[in-house]
């Protein structure tokens, strides 16, 4: 089977927890008694934020709004695009480009907003830096021309220009800035090399994907899933070495020993957070384009700390080594592999759950707006409840490129 797109996270992600049911994973125990009190506080954190459940998707762009203030919009609305496809493009290259300076930031960098003055952590934190690298033509090879990514400018994007624009020094250190770098290089390399994906109406850019989904879509139409096949086949050189089958790049997928199946895909559990983060965030840019996005369900909940936070913290994992939780672990372990991959099964229930207390289905309250408002946010309010930085319950060794 193949393991590059999103039905495979789902499916093996399942199977993982129907084996924890049965109390046989190595490293967690599961306790759905407590999926209850989960919902309970997933409903009164949407609740908190959207009361009458209007809740927008999980995406970048919510991390480019503060204090009400749609910086994003307020700069595109102001912008004389030539067509819809043009702002697309823009938007596109935005999203790309912060989603992979998204990774986990730790817990004491800060980004100090000229605008308001405030100091922003976390993904906040990191989607304003970007917001304003991107603004500020940080990107773009043509200072008449801001608002875009050349990928010839990504391909020589050093440390230091990261560390100018996100405000990173000894003092304000930031997890994993020479893996972010690499991430963008790796990025600009691979879109100057590919014009037949990449420059279809322009110079080589990372927006210029857009066209190659909308080429897609059918009658206007585009399966969220398909954003996401064509990301981790199109994208899938750029991410540092890991497994590889067949030749081709896995991204984020892991070995689990209790994934056991009977072809040469026995014991790889695909995850693909980052790649489903962007997907969930070029949704949007094709809507205002003009491309319907269907079957946004077909997606899946991330694997991230946020989310799987939320499950140890509230009791329905738990250790079973209670040491464990004081030992840094490596993305690779088969700790972290579990816990990612029941965090997407758990976070399933959790949406079956919310719109059955709700009376709604998967189409007037999608995933993505579960996740939003919802179970990451949860997440962050027991964090911040039970950890003085508010750090996750696994303590996770980052590079940058996956968290």
């Amino acid at each position: 089977m193949s393991l590059l797109n999103a039905a495979a996270v789902r499916e093996r992600a399942h199977r993982m927890l129907a084996i924890g049911l049965e109390d046989r994973l190595p490293n967690f125990r599961l306790h759905l008694d407590r999926m209850g009190s989960t919902i309970d506080l997933v409903l009164e954190t949407t609740r908190k934020s959207y009361p009458s459940f209007d809740v927008p998707f999980h995406s970048r762009w919510r991390h480019f709004v503060a204090n009400g203030d749609n910086r994003w919009a307020t700069i595109a609305d102001q912008t004389a695009w030539p067509d819809r496809a043009a702002r697309a493009r823009a938007e596109f290259d935005l999203a790309m480009v912060s989603v992979f300076l998204d990774a986990g930031a730790g817990p004491s960098w800060r980004y100090r907003d000229p605008i308001t003055g405030s100091a922003v952590g976390r993904s906040e934190g990191l989607g304003l830096a970007s917001l304003a690298m991107f603004t500020g033509g940080a990107f773009s090879a043509d200072p008449r021309e801001p608002l875009r990514v050349d990928g010839d400018v990504l391909a020589n994007i050093g440390v230091a220009d990261l560390e100018r624009g996100l405000q990173v020094t000894e003092a304000n250190p930031l997890i994993g800035i020479e893996g972010r770098a690499d991430l963008l290089r790796r990025l600009g390399s691979l879109v100057t090399s590919r014009p037949d994906v990449f420059a279809g109406h322009d110079k080589p850019r990372p927006g210029g994907l857009f066209d190659r989904l909308a080429m897609l879509a059918e009658s206007s139409e585009l399966p969220a899933q398909a954003i996401l096949t064509e990301l981790l086949h199109e994208l899938g050189p750029i991410w540092p070495s890991r497994l590889t089958l067949g030749g081709i790049a896995l991204g984020d997928c892991w070995k689990h020993p209790m994934l056991i199946t009977a072809d040469a895909t026995s014991g790889l559990v695909p995850l693909h957070k980052l790649s489903q983060w962007l997907a969930y965030s070029l949704i949007e840019p094709l809507q205002t384009a003009g491309v319907r996005v269907t079957d946004i369900d077909g997606l899946t909940g991330l694997a991230e700390y946020r989310n799987g936070g939320l499950f140890i913290d509230n009791g329905v994992l738990a250790f079973r080594d209670v040491d464990a939780a004081q030992h840094a672990h490596e993305v690779a372990s088969s700790l972290v592999v579990e816990w990612r991959a029941l965090t997407v099964a758990l976070l399933d229930r959790v949406a079956d759950g919310v719109r059955h207390r709700l009376g709604l289905d998967a189409n007037s309250l999608p995933l993505a707006k579960i996740l939003e408002g919802g179970t990451w946010a949860a997440g962050r309010v027991l964090a911040r409840e039970r950890r003085t930085d508010a750090s996750p319950p696994v303590k996770v060794i980052s590079d940058g490129t996956v968290f």
